[in-house]
């Protein structure tokens, strides 16, 4: 009856797991994907980005961060802030829109949705009559101005979003002020733009799709003058001094309008199509900021000739003589412009372009010689090339964290030295504890270094493997480099660039050393770079070495792609990362493991055909093992072959299938008399009873048949230096796992320092273990005699860890897609297993050690398993009992590209792909936690813009701020005041007499 019987519940235990363990999603690192509106607020100094899927994220000073989410997950079509407040209203593509505030929560900042409204319209009316095409967030901050399909302009009061209905803009009130040989019905459709006036706020300009432009006069309710426009307009903008507006339009002009005092039939004082005179696509929006010389800058989007360059996703700057067309590599959404907000200067002065494309954002500097790129300390454009791999390093020596940031500033000399320009907010998050590296493998064959250490996600440094190799792109060439008197003047900015000169180019694995700074890391096409780090630009010889995994077996012939033509002769290299040996795989297959020793010099490197050893301080390959069984013809056809094949794969599936129903029906019992079957049908339910009390909630594992396909693909190599041989000597040792559940261990014998360049080092094959149900092997792990993993190289030399226990007896860990298993050493016996639950048929994805320490007391932690399974679920198991501690809900089981991006830190943290643009950090631990925590504070304000202090009068403090603002202090102000009047006692009579009056 043991069996039946569950351990009891440890209340001690159950106490230390939830100091030890806690999840949450804290912070989305990189570009939102699908960006599609675009605001700023020049009096917060911060910038908001709506999304697709309804999300709304808020950004100022690095580590000031903010995340909205519309529930009805709709497009957000335009973002606008309110003026002088903490409050912003979204405008989404169901037509609905919504009231966002900053308010101060338990000591720190919080965006929230305080109201949601769809404009209606009278019943039977077309949807077009209240379908919002342009909001005007009024200076007064009580009301928003909607302009519509039909021509009407609603307004509505805020934060209520009552319709004014007596103040509605109607077209017919519109047209009755314009002379009718002007214009007529149609002139009012689809209002596309509305501006309020500079310096009078009781003015707006409102601009109609077909070209008329009104001045209406918000008192007298009337308009005060129209211009008439030969073309369809596109945008709206007011010069500062309010003199004069410039439109834009469909046909890639801009033309200024002066504003008269009298009511004269205004003319335009010019008209200009920039990149005439052959047809220009529409100039979609536009800027005009003076300038203390005289000179304005004039800043648009678009305008390009069709003909020739309609493809292009351009905005132009002009200022004087220099004129500069920026090219994006992707759709530009919006942009905005920086210049002083005082009201009380004189000019604008503009001092940086911001550009939010499709694929990434893009800041100019505009007060520095040749208008350089700024470099963005958040928003980093993650997928500039996809990602194709990541690797987590954590608690980097402050040593090589500076030499990566001096490798990655000589990168970075063509960027502006300008201080970030949106600086809103201040970051009240503590300083990270420690300093972390994210580095991400690319398509086109290079590798990035990312400060992982905090909220901000930022780049350090760009290694680029391109070199090495003859590609058809010379990577001298400048493909942006424009001669004198090129018309347009076009520049390419930003890093967005999807294309690949060769697929085979792409970074599969990576492998970081960061006690000695060697880095390795493996491609698409077999090829396997060693890498040390170098402070100088240098030039110098790459070494050479092939290693042939098939072994000239017959009857194999390589279907894939041919292996990377390597350059002849000396390679300059740039200050970082340098190699210096490469190891070339044949055939040329994807390389899906790999594993550095750099106490050892030795580097481990697996593909689906088998793995090899080389020494990479003598340069030589020390043995290679092939793993293929005779069935895996597919893992000879490749990646990028498209001859896969389909029909053996069904064949295989279908063979399952049969032998699980045969060996079903065996069980059963397939034929003879009732008493037969009733027999059968009883050992049956014996047989399912005894399966149920091995374990109530686990399955019995199917075994695989050896002919599965990839059964050789090499997923997991380990170096240990464990007991292989014997119990009484350890020794250096390789450990390798398969997709048929195969483990090989080779004893290593590596030469003592002073003898390690003349003596080999020497390998042979020790156990090979081969688990019974063949299901992938995902992970090894060898435990020392405190049943402790085993440090990391050169660790213990840098005394960052104890060194191990080599009293006791090792145990090994061998965690396969179903189960994890412990074996004692050097014996290999099984000792434990723990079967993963197959209710929902779950399979270990990703495992990792990860160390907990508790929220509650320093001196205690503990060594754990994070296990990702393809459900997306986390389980956290115990070492070295393999007790399942909790599970938590982290990725969608749809997302399988999220599963399989997911990487582990040390510290039981976490990072997946939710987009291919954005990573999503979680966390594990109660300890250690990442996540955005900052404050806006904000001024009081009267109207008109003008910032006052604390000690103007009540009546004026009350009108500078409304519900929404930021902070209590108005709140707590008025409850001091109440108490104080309650306590006056002329005030009590006062009241009281006129209560009686009243009576």
């Amino acid at each position: 009856m043991r069996r039946f019987l569950r351990p009891g519940h440890d209340p001690v235990r159950e106490r230390l797991k939830r100091d030890l363990f806690q999840f949450n999603k804290t912070v989305e690192h990189g570009f939102p994907h699908q960006p599609s509106a675009l605001g700023y607020s020049p009096f917060l100094r911060l910038m908001a980005i709506g999304t697709r899927s309804g999300a709304i994220k808020l950004y100022g000073a690095p580590g000031v961060e903010f995340m909205g989410l519309h529930e009805e997950n709709n497009t957000v079509m335009q973002i606008h802030f309110i003026p002088d407040q903490c409050q912003l209203v979204t405008l989404l593509d169901d037509n609905s829109l919504h009231l966002w505030s900053l308010k101060q929560h338990g000591g720190a900042s919080e965006l929230r949705e305080e109201h949601r409204f769809t404009l209606k319209g009278p019943p039977g009316s077309p949807p077009s009559a209240t379908q919002v095409t342009a909001v005007l967030p009024h200076s007064s901050r009580e009301v928003l101005y909607l302009g519509t399909e039909s021509g009407n302009i609603f307004v509505v009061e805020l934060p209520s979003f009552r319709v004014l209905e007596d103040r509605t803009i109607s077209p017919e009130a519109v047209l009755q002020r314009i002379p009718e040989d002007n214009c007529n019905r149609r002139s009012c459709e689809l209002v596309e733009a509305l501006r309020e006036h500079p310096k009078n706020p009781d003015q707006i300009l409102i601009g109609y799709s077909r070209g008329l432009i009104v001045l209406w006069d918000l008192q007298n309710n009337k308009a005060t003058h129209h211009f008439l426009g030969s073309q369809q307009l596109e945008n709206l903008y007011w010069q500062r001094d309010g003199s004069k507006f410039i439109s834009c339009h469909y046909d890639g002009s801009y033309t200024q309008w002066p504003v008269s005092s009298d009511n004269r039939q205004p003319e335009p004082l010019e008209n200009t199509v920039p990149y005439g005179p052959f047809p220009c696509k529409a100039v979609s929006k536009i800027y005009w900021q003076t300038t203390k010389n005289g000179l304005p800058y004039i800043i648009f989007q678009g305008g390009m000739p069709r003909a020739s360059y309609g493809d292009r996703h351009s905005i132009s700057v002009i200022h004087g003589s220099q004129q500069t067309a920026f090219d994006f590599t992707s759709r530009v959404i919006d942009f905005f412009i920086i210049f002083s907000s005082d009201p009380a200067a004189e000019f604008d002065d503009p001092s940086a372009l911001v550009v939010l494309a499709e694929e990434e954002l893009v800041v100019i500097d505009l007060k520095s010689a040749g208008w350089p790129a700024v470099h963005p300390p958040y928003l980093a454009s993650l997928h500039c090339s996809a990602i194709t791999c990541s690797h987590h390093v954590s608690n980097i020596p402050l040593k090589l964290w500076e030499r990566i940031i001096s490798a990655g500033s000589k990168q970075n000399i063509h960027y502006s030295s300008m201080p970030w320009p949106i600086d809103g907010g201040t970051n009240i998050a503590p300083d990270p504890p420690q300093r972390d590296l994210l580095l991400t493998g690319h398509e086109d064959g290079t590798v990035r270094f990312w400060d992982a250490s905090g909220v901000c996600l930022h780049l350090l440094y760009k290694l680029s493997t391109v070199r090495v190799f003859l590609t058809d792109a010379d990577p001298n060439d400048n493909m942006n480099t424009l001669g004198e008197d090129e018309w347009p003047p076009l520049r390419k900015v930003g890093t967005f660039d999807p294309y690949s000169d060769d697929p085979r180019l792409g970074i599969q694995k990576i492998y970081l050393c960061k006690y000695s700074g060697y880095l390795a890391v493996a491609g698409t096409a077999g090829q396997v770079l060693v890498m040390e780090l170098n402070d100088e630009d240098a030039e110098h010889m790459v070494d050479h070495a092939e290693a042939d995994l098939l072994q000239d077996q017959e009857g194999y012939r390589w279907k894939g792609h041919e292996k990377l033509r390597t350059r002849d002769g000396p390679v300059r290299f740039e200050a970082g990362f340098q190699p210096f040996v490469l190891v070339q795989c044949q055939p040329p297959a994807v390389v899906t493991s790999l594993a550095l020793h750099s106490e050892w010099k030795l580097v481990a490197f697996g593909t689906s055909h088998g793995f090899g050893l080389f020494d990479h301080q003598q340069k030589r390959l020390v043995f290679v093992k092939c793993t293929l069984h005779p069935s895996d013809q597919l893992a000879l056809e490749g990646p990028l072959s498209r001859v896969k094949s389909l029909k053996k794969s069904l064949r295989q599936s279908f063979r399952r299938i049969r032998r699980s129903r045969v060996s079903s029906r065996k069980r059963r019992g397939g034929s003879g008399n009732a008493s037969e079957v009733q027999e059968a049908n009883a050992k049956f339910d014996q047989d399912a009873l005894q399966e149920m009390e091995l374990a109530p909630v686990q399955r019995k594992i199917e075994a695989r048949s050896a002919e599965d396909s990839f059964t050789g693909f090499v997923r997991t190599l380990y170096f240990a230096d464990t007991f292989l041989r014997d119990s009484s000597r350890h020794c250096p040792s390789l450990w390798a796992g398969t997709n048929g559940g195969t483990v090989y261990a080779f004893c290593l014998r590596v030469p003592p320092a002073e003898r390690r360049m003349d003596e080999p080092v020497r390998a042979e094959q020790a156990k090979e273990i081969q688990l019974m149900h063949r299901a992938p092997v995902v992970g090894i792990l060898a435990l020392d005699g405190r049943s402790t993993p085993l440090p990391e190289p050169l660790e213990v030399a840098h005394d960052l860890s104890k060194s191990p226990d080599m009293q006791g007896s090792h145990q090994l860990l061998v965690v396969s897609e179903e189960q994890f298993k412990v074996f004692t050493l050097p014996k290999v016996s099984s000792k434990l297993k723990l079967k993963l639950t197959a209710l929902e048929g779950c399979r270990v994805r990703k495992v990792t050690v990860a160390n907990f320490g508790s929220c509650k007391t320093d001196d205690y932690s503990e060594n754990d398993l994070a296990v990702l399974t393809n459900l997306g679920d986390i389980q956290i198991i115990s070492l070295p009992f393999l007790k399942l501690q909790i599970r938590y809900p982290c990725i969608r089981k749809e997302d399988v590209s999220g599963i399989a991006s997911c990487v582990f830190t040390k510290y039981g943290q976490g990072f997946y792909l939710i987009s291919p643009s954005e990573f999503e950090r979680f966390s594990l631990s109660t300890k250690w936690l990442v996540e955005p925590r900052c404050i806006v504070d904000v001024p009081e304000v009267t109207s008109n813009n003008h910032v006052h202090n604390k000690s103007g009068t009540e009546n004026a403090a009350r009108k500078s701020r409304s519900p929404g603002d930021c902070g209590e202090d108005e709140r707590k102000s008025g409850k001091l005041m109440e108490h104080a009047l309650l306590n006056d006692e002329k005030v009590l009579k006062e009241i009281q007499s006129t209560l009686e009056g009243g009576r």
